[in-house]
Parts: C-alpha cells; structure tokens; sequence
C-alpha cells in the first residue's frame, strides 16, 4: 500500500486506483503443455498456407517483439523476415498487409474478449460457439477460444496466407467462398497436416476425440495454436511488474515517465489496468499509409476502423487501443504502422492533429512494393475531424521520462519465450528464423 500511495502523490493528478494491481495466474488460462507444443510447430510450419511458403512466424516473430518489424507486412510473395523482406518477382504481391502486424502478448488472458484492430471478433455467449464473428454463427463452432478463432482469418487471406485466386487449392476454395465443409479451404488444410504422419499421430495423443488422423479438424489446428501462443509469450515480469509486486521501484527517469504516464500525460485514460489497454475504439489520429483495411471490391484507400463493423459514424477512424506490453520491442506503430520509430510516434500521439499535417512516409518502414502507399493520405483532414483528445503538451525531457517508462514495460522471459523457435517442422519445409551472424 506505501507503494501505491505513494506514486500516488508523486503522480499528483493520478488517482491511486489509476495503478493497477500485479498480475497473478488468476488473470491467465491455463495452458495445456502437450498441447501447446503441438502449437509451436503448427505456428512455425509453412504448411498452413497456401503456397506452404508462408507460416504464422513470418509476421510475429520473436525476433521482432512477435511482430515483423515492418509498417505494413507482405505474406504471401515476401521472401526473407522483418525489414529484410522482399517481394518475390516471380510471385508479387498483389499489395501490402493493409494493417500493421500485432504483437501476441498476453493474449490468453482473461480479459482479452475482443481482438483485431476493428474488433471485429469478440466474445458473445449469447452466440453459438460463444463468438460473434463477421462469418456465420455455424462457422466457428469448435473453436476453444477468441484466440483460437482468430487464426481462422490469416490463412482465409490473399495477401497473408491464402495466396492470390489460382495460385493453389486452397485460395481457389477462399475464391469460390467455400471455406468449411469438404473441399473447403479449412478442410484443404486439415487434410495436408493429417497427412504427415507426426502430426497425425500428436493430434490423437493431444486430443481425446481424435482417434484416428482423418479426423483432425482445422478447428484442433487453430487450438493447439492458441495454446503455443497462449503459453509462449505471456509477459508478466518486466520491471512494470516488479513495481506493482512491491519489489522493485523505478529508476529515473522511468520513475518520472510512470508518473506523467498516470498523470498529467494522460496516457492511462486509455492505457489503463495491468495490460495498460482499456480495450475500446478511439480516433487518435494515426495517418493512414498503404491500402487500407476494405473488401476487395471497394476502391477507398482509408481504413475506417470500428465504423466497418458497427457502422456508427462515431466510430469512424476508431481503432482498439493495443496493450503496451513490450511496446519497445513491436514498431513500428500505430495501425498502419505509420510511424517506425516509438519516440516519434509518441510525440505525434500527444498532438495527432498537428502530427497529420506534416507527417510524410519517410516516417513507415515499408519494403520495396510499386504500389501507392500514399493515397490514404488524401484523407488526412476526415481523419483528423475524428479526433477528440486534447493535445497534451510535455518538453523534450518529458519525452524522454515516458519513452523510459515504456521501456520499463520490457519482460525479457516473454521476449525468449518459452519453447521457443523449433529446429524443425514435421512437414520437412523452412522454418522462419533470422540468418546466423
């Protein structure tokens, strides 16, 4: 409680409830380990995409804080990891990931009921199969968790996973809108890992209601992947927890930053409890850079946001807000990944109005692609009318306390991992891993 009450004074305008109180195994669901090493080599096997080239590591890596180092990531076409990947000539991409791939962290908590940008999935119990989902209630029955039912998206798509229209069977069903049933895109993939023996053979040791390999489902693909991802990179040691343990307080300037963060800064109002998100939909204002999140048919270049799944113009450009954890190490940042560098994109965050009047691309990391990343960029003023957050206005040294601080949010047990990358897949083919030296 000193501690606490403490920071509290030392926060001034911070309330003492603002601090949340430290992470227990309360907060998380218990992990299967059998199951989530079956996870691990499902995440990093190629096998799960279209053209077997591309693997759930590929866009969250460790490497790259889970996610891939880039503003807007390129599956399928891409060759090599992080910013050190190219479009393939021989298999271009159509265009870029029209979102900034996101960290994985802590995602087997609790209280992670809603998930993607848009929040587009969630958990609904009034639902069949206790989600509500953009596909048909039928359609994610099976699935073990929100997380588990997340994965069904990246492998339904062209440019992450799926690859493009005849490219191979499985984006041939996701073309002819046959997604489950036989010779739909899930049972296409379902079939390819039943068909190697170790994973035959681990799915009906995992799992009680598999006897036999043809009965693997893609839905027990996407749980043994939630549980890798579940126990992977749960992130509750970092010096921020030290802090709300008890054990440990912060070193200057971080010890400033966390004050300022819960205080006069603001950040809290959104960054709230111990995964520092409040998990609702705000416009802050992020410049929209790339193609922008849309149906294939539609031809505007901005990402709406929230406003694509509810339809309220109040949520127009509103987007989830992201947990901090390990901010560090996940850039670049915003949805789009507008801003490669963290401290920049602090400092536009405190005042997006201004920061969308003189952003410019040489801010993005994007890899070599002819597409127009720029077009988005016609609609900074609607953008900007969506904002509605005061400007905050900190000096240099502030900055600098605040970037301290979020580095505090840094856990290096949850960056390791805890299984790790394997050395190899049972479908013989590569696993993403950063070259030697």
């Amino acid at each position: 409680m000193r501690l606490v009450l403490g920071f509290a004074v030392m926060a001034g305008s911070a309330a003492a409830q603002d601090v949340p109180p430290p992470l227990t195994d309360t907060d998380f669901k218990p992990v299967d380990l059998i199951e989530a090493e079956l996870g691990q080599l499902l995440f990093y096997d190629p096998i799960l995409s279209g053209n077997r080239d591309v693997s759930c590591a590929t866009c969250h890596h460790p490497a790259f804080g889970t996610s891939d180092g880039l503003s807007l990531g390129m599956g399928d076409g891409g060759m090599g990891l992080g910013p050190n990947r190219v479009a393939d000539a021989a298999n271009m991409p159509e265009q870029r990931i029209p979102r900034n791939s996101p960290a994985l962290f802590n995602l087997g908590a609790h209280e992670f009921s809603v998930l993607f940008a848009d929040g587009r999935i969630e958990v609904d119990p009034a639902r069949p199969g206790g989600l509500r989902t953009p596909l048909a209630d039928d359609m994610v029955v099976g699935f073990a968790s929100l997380l588990s039912a997340q994965t069904m998206f990246p492998v339904l798509s062209a440019d992450e996973m799926a690859g493009h229209y005849s490219e191979n069977d499985v984006a041939q069903a996701v073309r002819r809108g046959m997604i489950t049933g036989q010779g739909g895109a899930w049972d296409i993939i379902a079939k390819r890992v039943a068909d190697i023996p170790a994973y035959g053979d681990a799915f009906i040791a995992v799992y009680d209601h598999i006897d036999s390999p043809d009965q693997i489902g893609f839905t027990d693909i996407s749980n043994a992947v939630a549980a890798f991802m579940e126990l992977e990179w749960r992130s509750d040691n970092a010096p921020f927890d030290a802090v709300l343990r008890g054990e440990a307080t912060l070193p200057e300037p971080a010890a400033t930053g966390m004050a300022l963060f819960y205080g006069e800064a603001g950040c809290v109002s959104c960054h709230a409890g111990p995964f520092l998100t409040d998990h609702q939909f705000h416009a802050m204002g992020v410049p929209q850079i790339g193609p922008g999140k849309a149906e294939r048919f539609e031809s505007h270049a901005s990402d709406l946001g929230r406003f694509r799944v509810t339809g309220d113009p109040a949520d127009m450009y509103a987007f989830r807000t992201p947990s901090l954890r390990n901010v560090a190490q996940t850039g670049p940042y915003g949805h789009s990944g507008a801003y490669a560098d963290l401290r920049d994109f602090l400092v536009a965050h405190l005042d997006p109005v201004a920061a969308l009047q003189v952003y410019d691309l040489d801010r993005a990391l994007l890899p070599d692609l002819p597409v127009d990343d720029s077009r988005g960029l016609a609609d900074s003023a609607a953008i900007a009318a969506a904002v509605t957050v005061a400007p905050v206005t900190v000096d240099d040294a502030a900055v600098d306390a605040l970037l301290a601080f979020l580095d505090s949010l840094t856990d290096p047990d949850a960056q390791a991992g805890v299984l790790g990358i394997p050395d190899a897949v049972p479908s013989g083919l590569t696993v993403a891993r950063m070259p030697e030296g």
